[in-house]
């Protein structure tokens, strides 16, 4: 998969790791390096349910914790913007 855009490391090399990278098992330079891809390639992020897959990881890792009021508002403003993003881009 590529998005067509130029990336110094590959989309389909990020989405490779993409679970190790959710699941905290790699090292902080390839932590690094794939945070920066997704911050600049959103449909890395549509292809392959990034979405779904965070809101698992945050559900499991969290139990029955509420999100406070205020950061809650905030991932959905930014989940939104993602959005909006990739309907712009598509």
């Amino acid at each position: 998969m590529s998005c067509g855009s130029p990336h110094a490391t590959p989309c389909a090399e990020v989405l490779e790791r993409i679970y190790e990278y959710l699941d905290g098992e790699l090292d902080a330079e390839r932590v690094h390096v794939i945070r920066v891809h997704l911050d600049e390639c959103a449909p890395c992020l549509s292809e392959y349910g990034l979405e779904d897959a965070i809101k698992a990881l945050v559900k499991r890792a969290c139990g029955c914790d509420e999100a406070p009021s205020d950061l809650r508002h905030k991932v959905l403003l930014r989940l939104e913007s993602v959005r909006l993003e990739l309907r712009t881009e598509g």
